[in-house]
């Protein structure tokens, strides 16, 4: 019974709790509310795009922002905007996706890595300490290089280069997790490792890997961004926030704004994410379960 309760008070509070109150301070609601604002033109993109983010007009090359061309458009005549909003479909999701590829293979390899232990565990985390041991950036680039590039490589990319983090955050929470009472009496009424493992061990090592998965977010749309920028992420047409800015760099005494509003973009989404990541922290009481720890 208390590995039960205790298993269904951190689903319940994983289910919605702490998100609500991460959105109870002002800070959660002004960086929350943009964030749900750059989900949403990233959904629906085809419908708030004024224009064709691939249709070229050289005519209308590099015009300053003015009425049609709000931003400005760029040295093929495309609409700054346009591109703009296509773009956060991209990052946004080759990051998320990347991220939670991440978080999924890292638990997993953590969590069994911190259970079993012996031969397997140190296995596991020389691995990732030799990972870990390399800037992220070049271990991206390195898997780029040889996945070739493209969205889908720059997505593993990202997952690998975080791997390391989430795989040793969720080891650590485990072996402090597992010779807790509560799991010591699950033991003794027979459940299996597979069990204790997903149903109770997991559970109550999600919170602090949520927050970490999601300031890591923030991180990986700036990798994304710069993959992007030296070309070996979204190929064109297909607009991402990091390709824009490598193309504004030939044309910025020419057409700044073509470097400019991307990385305008790019710096306000990561602080959002960064923002409401130090809200959920406070609402998970994180901070203060691991001074009491």
């Amino acid at each position: 019974m208390i590995a039960i309760k205790k298993t269904k008070s951190v689903y319940q509070r994983l289910a919605g709790l702490s998100v609500v109150r991460a959105f109870g301070s002002t800070m959660g609601k002004i960086s929350g509310g943009l964030m749900i604002l750059l989900v949403f033109v990233a959904i629906f993109a085809p419908w708030i795009a004024p224009f064709d983010y691939a249709s070229q007009d050289l005519l209308n090359a590099n015009l300053a922002p003015a009425w049609p061309h709000v931003l400005g458009t760029d040295e093929f005549g495309r609409d700054v905007l346009s591109r703009l909003i296509y773009g956060a479909r991209t990052s946004l999701s080759v990051s998320a996706t990347a991220i939670f590829i991440s978080i999924t293979a890292g638990m997993t390899l953590g969590a069994a890595a911190g259970y079993f232990g012996g031969t397997f565990e140190r296995v596991v985390m020389t691995v990732v300490d030799l990972t870990w041991s390399f800037p992220d950036i070049l271990i991206a680039l390195i898997f780029v290089a040889i996945l070739g590039p493209g969205l889908t490589s720059t997505m593993f990319a990202i997952a690998i280069a975080y791997l390391a983090q989430f795989t040793r955050l969720t080891r650590a929470q485990i072996v402090r997790l597992k010779n807790e009472t509560f799991i010591e009496a699950t033991i003794n009424l027979g459940a299996k490792p597979r069990h204790i493992l997903w149903r109770h061990l997991l559970p109550n090592a999600l919170s602090p890997v949520i927050v970490v998965g999601m300031l890591a977010i923030g991180d990986g749309i700036v990798l994304e961004a710069t993959l992007g920028f030296f070309g070996l992420g979204a190929q064109p047409p297909t607009p991402s926030w990091g390709a824009m800015m490598s193309s504004g760099t030939a044309q910025l005494f020419l057409a700044p704004w073509v470097i400019i509003f991307p990385g305008v973009v790019v710096a306000l989404t990561v602080i959002s994410v960064n923002l409401f990541g130090d809200e959920l922290i406070n609402s998970l009481d994180i901070r203060e379960r691991m001074r009491e720890d």
